[in-house]
Parts: structure tokens; sequence; C-alpha cells
């Protein structure tokens, strides 16, 4: 048995003493499914196909420049939102049952992944909780050190001797990584901030709230004056059923 091997065993055997005992119930067999994947091979979806093909060649010859044209115009809007209707529900004929078994075989590994995510978390917690405290003591160590040390030199300065010798406590050096049999570990700078004065903040960092500059202009329209801000209208075209 190699070193990886007895490192596996013991590791097995350590918990093996420490937890309960989690036999696996039986589980039914994997059941199949047949679902639609290849729509471009289905005929319904390669007649849509050409009806919309024929609808935006006919939209890039169209001109509009009177009454009836307009008329004419609305009503192919309509028809083409209905079209678009008919495509979405073909679409989701094929999405639905797939999201569907999607979510079903998710549910079913995160039983696996979410326990196992929160062990990966405890167990790299603790050891980062370690190493920070070691790291601690050292600088501690370190610190002790440096004011006996300014001390001394301070009344070497005064006195010009040293009335007794320094006594340096021992530095023990925090490990910067734990090398096992299977692997190593340590821990590695990662560097984030936190806004403690907006107002100081440079305007280059000030991101506008845009969700909530669209909720204002869609319930106060140009009613409601913010600095810096211009609310304006900029209608578009709408298409119903009559």
């Amino acid at each position: 048995m190699n070193e990886a091997e007895r490192a596996i065993e013991e590791s097995r055997k350590f918990r093996e003493g420490h937890i309960e005992d989690h036999t696996p119930r039986p589980v039914p067999k994997e059941s199949t499914a047949v679902i639609q994947i290849a729509p471009g091979m289905n005929p319904d979806v390669v007649k849509l196909l050409n009806e919309v093909m024929i609808i935006k060649e006919y939209a890039d010859k169209r001109v509009i420049t009177n009454q009836e044209e307009d008329k004419l115009a609305t009503n192919d809007l309509v028809l083409m939102k209905t079209l678009a209707e008919k495509i979405e529900e073909k679409r989701k004929g094929y999405t639905v049952p797939l999201n569907t078994h999607l979510g079903n075989i998710n549910s079913a590994f995160k039983l696996l992944s979410g326990p196992l995510a929160q062990a990966i978390k405890i167990t790299r917690d603790l050891s980062t909780a370690y190493l920070l405290e070691q790291k601690r003591r050292q600088q501690k160590q370190e610190e002790i050190n440096r004011k006996r040390m300014e001390a001394a030199e301070a009344e070497m300065k005064l006195k010009g001797e040293l009335t007794e010798s320094v006594n340096l406590v021992e530095v023990v050096e925090a490990p910067k990584h734990t090398r096992a049999e299977l692997g190593t570990s340590g821990l590695m700078d990662v560097w984030k901030y936190v806004i403690e004065d907006f107002i100081a903040l440079p305007d280059e960092y000030k991101v506008p709230d845009t969700a909530m500059l669209n909720s204002i202009a869609k319930k106060h329209h140009d009613k409601k004056e913010i600095p810096g801000v211009r609310f304006y209208n900029e209608p578009t075209l709408q298409s119903r059923r009559r």
C-alpha cells in the first residue's frame, strides 16, 4: 500500500469512528424519456420558417406613405404577433419537457452535491481559521520583539548601555502551506472592497441605479425631478387584436 492509499484508508477509518452509518436506501431504477430535440426536422417548424422568411422579405420592401398602407401594416402586425405566439408555443413544446427533466435531474443530484458542498465549506473554514490563528500568533510574537528592541535601543541612547539583555520571545513561523499525502492547501490573498464614503468616491465609479430610474420614469413620467437626470418620452408602436 503506497502513501496515497494509506492516507485514504486512514481518512476513511477516522470518519467511520466519528459519524453514524448511512447505509444507502434502495432506489428505483433510472427512467428514460423520449424528448423532441431536432426542431429543424419537424415539418411544422419548417412550414413556420417558410412563413417567417416570406413575411421578412415583404417587410424589407414595405413602404408606408398613406393611411391605407398603415392600416395594412397594422393588420400585418396583428397577424405577425399571432404567428410569433404560435412559434413560441411550438418552442415551448420542445423546451418545457427538457426543462422539466433537467429540473428533476438537478434536484436529484443536489441531494449529493448539497451536503458535500457544506462539508467542503465546514472543512475549509476550519482550516482557514487555523492558519489565520497561526499567522496572528506569529505577528503577535514579532510585535512583542519589535517593542522590546525599540525599548532596548531607547535605553542605549539614554544610558549608553543596557541594564539587562533583551529577552526576545521565540517566533514560530506560521505555515504558508499544508502538504499532505493527497495534496496541498494554503491561504491565497483575495482582495475585495467596501465603500466607506460614497461622497468621496470619484464620479467615474458612481454607477446610476438604472432599475430605480426606469421605475420612476414609468410611474412619474417627467413630473419628478432628480438632479442630473432628464426624463423623456419615446413613444413605441403597440398593436393588438380587435
